[in-house]
């Protein structure tokens, strides 16, 4: 998902490693994309190498150079293919390690099982009310957000709040309630 974001963003404008890292984070590409940060300057090198981006200048930056790349005429084709191949690919995915944990509960006292979950369960209100704040700068954002966009949130709003209540119901049945 790294090369199909830079790809993405580069098909905007040129822009530097710095500058992808910026707007992954502006719009929160680590959390819905999968993307990590760390691995940008990798993937730039790589797309570089395959001839998919190009170095647009040098532009000098106090005592620092940063390198401006820009998207090739092969690059956007391949752009294309990334994006049709994940819209293509399945995105269901279930909480295996959960799955797997509740499978071997006899394994474990059920105090340790409810102290887990409820840490869990912190983890992912957590995430709740990071999309949340996420949530509210886009809202006080001039920009105006597109309707996928909209879905978009929304899904994952969805996603958050059902695994919240399987934690909760979880918690219930161990509890005796």
């Amino acid at each position: 998902m790294t090369r199909l974001i830079v790809l993405g963003l580069l098909s905007e404008k040129p822009m530097s490693g710095y500058d992808i890292q910026q707007s992954i984070s502006d719009r929160d590409a680590e959390r819905w994309g999968g993307v990590l940060v760390g691995s940008i300057y990798h993937a730039l090198k790589k797309l570089e190498k395959e001839q998919q981006i190009e170095v647009a200048g040098v532009e000098q930056t106090g005592h620092r150079q940063k390198t401006v790349y820009q998207i090739t005429d092969q690059g956007r084709n391949y752009l294309q293919s990334l994006v049709i191949d994940s819209l293509r690919t399945t995105s269901v995915s279930y909480p295996t390690t959960l799955y797997s944990g509740l499978s071997l509960l006899d394994k474990i006292p059920r105090e340790a099982a409810i102290k887990a979950l409820k840490a869990q369960k912190d983890s992912i209100d957590q995430e709740y009310e990071a999309i949340i704040e996420k949530n509210r700068g886009n809202e006080e954002s001039e920009e105006e957000i597109s309707e996928i966009s909209q879905l978009t949130i929304d899904n994952m709003f969805a996603i958050v709040e059902q695994q919240q209540h399987y934690i909760e119901c979880l918690l219930k049945v161990l509890a005796g309630e």
